[in-house]
């Protein structure tokens, strides 16, 4: 089951596995772009490994899971993706073993090092896991991902090791294929191997457009008249968490601004389940509290578009996917001040 825990045996695996990747400091002739792959034996699916530690800020090894991650990973690295983008944190599907100070550590971390017998002194010198996913507060490993983390860490050391002395180990004989480690099991052991792998295809997942309510179009068509309203409208999570569930997660924020004026016109938090539904709806709101059709409505999301597409062409509504919403921006970037201020109540 993805939720069970690790058992001690497999904890003091893997701080055993982060004790001797740490002793080497590979990111002393590491950079975040020497990417290689691990596949996991259980799955068969591609980590993708970046050690962290070149510029002194952060030492660890990040692991991106599988093929899309490794895409939006290589888009940060070509700027395609900004790294003080707000969303950029949510583009990160990955495993992560870093050295920190200890007051970073949470209770459960420290308590699992206590039971292990393990002391670690200094700056810098605490392991941590998490695992990252898009739309969640990063979390504790369950037992797969402590378990793939351990070889990824095992695996990283060795060929850290032999990058030292080999610069051009990365250097692909194939475009676009990359060096990864594969096990292969031997009785009961596992047998690592390099292979030059293409990553592997992945499909975006099939949009899901809910059904509006069609009644309730006509209605807001016979009764709501036009305006000269241009309305920047999109979602993105939200800058704070949500503890609910399994894992605290980070809500959608739905932002409805005035593209002139730039006041906002707007706003609702949806959860990862109902949002698609509730930003139909919050436009259909906004239009029957204003009593007004915007004249146009410019989105930022290609989902976005494809949300509002239905409404705008009954209702008459010119949509505009635009790269760039500036007064959309502009009072996401206050609200974003706000709730980090704790002055939002």
């Amino acid at each position: 089951m993805p939720n069970v825990s690790p058992s001690m045996q497999e904890w003091r695996d893997l701080y055993q596995a982060a004790i001797e990747f740490k002793k080497i400091e590979c990111w002393n002739w590491m950079e975040d772009s020497n990417l290689f792959g691990v596949q996991n034996p259980e799955t068969g699916e591609i980590g993708y490994c970046c050690v962290l530690g070149a510029i002194g800020e952060v030492f660890g090894l990040v692991v991106y899971l599988g093929t899309k991650s490794l895409t939006d990973y290589l888009k940060i690295q070509s700027g395609e993706i900004l790294p003080e983008d707000f969303d950029t944190i949510h583009f990160q599907d990955c495993l992560m073993a870093s050295f920190d100070d200890r007051k970073f550590l949470k209770k459960p971390d420290l308590q699992t090092i206590k039971s292990l017998g393990l002391n670690f002194r200094g700056s810098k010198a605490w392991p941590l896991f998490r695992r990252y996913e898009p739309g969640f507060e990063p979390w504790y490993l369950n037992r797969q991902e402590a378990i793939f983390l351990t070889f990824a860490l095992e695996q990283a050391r060795e060929v850290a090791l032999r990058f030292q002395t080999n610069m051009e180990l990365f250097d692909s004989p194939v475009e676009g294929h990359y060096f990864v480690k594969v096990a292969d099991r031997a009785n009961e052991s596992l047998v690592w191997r390099d292979e030059w792998l293409k990553p592997a295809s992945f499909e975006k997942k099939e949009l899901v457009i809910p059904s509006v309510d069609e009644v309730r179009l006509q209605r807001i068509k016979n009764t709501v008249g036009q305006s000269q309203i241009v309305l920047e409208t999109d979602f993105f999570y939200a800058p704070f968490v949500i503890t609910e569930g399994e894992k605290p997660y980070f809500p959608y924020l739905l932002l409805c601004v005035d593209h002139r004026s730039g006041l906002v016109l707007g706003h609702h938090i949806a959860s990862h389940e109902g949002y698609r539904t509730d930003f139909q709806n919050q436009i259909l709101n906004l239009m029957e509290e204003v009593k007004s059709l915007p004249k146009e409505i410019r989105v930022k999301k290609e989902e976005s578009f494809k949300l509002l597409e239905p409404i705008a062409s009954k209702l008459g509504i010119k949509l505009t996917l635009l790269k760039n919403l500036p007064a959309l921006e502009e009072a996401r970037e206050e609200m974003q001040s706000i709730f980090l201020s704790g002055e939002f109540r």
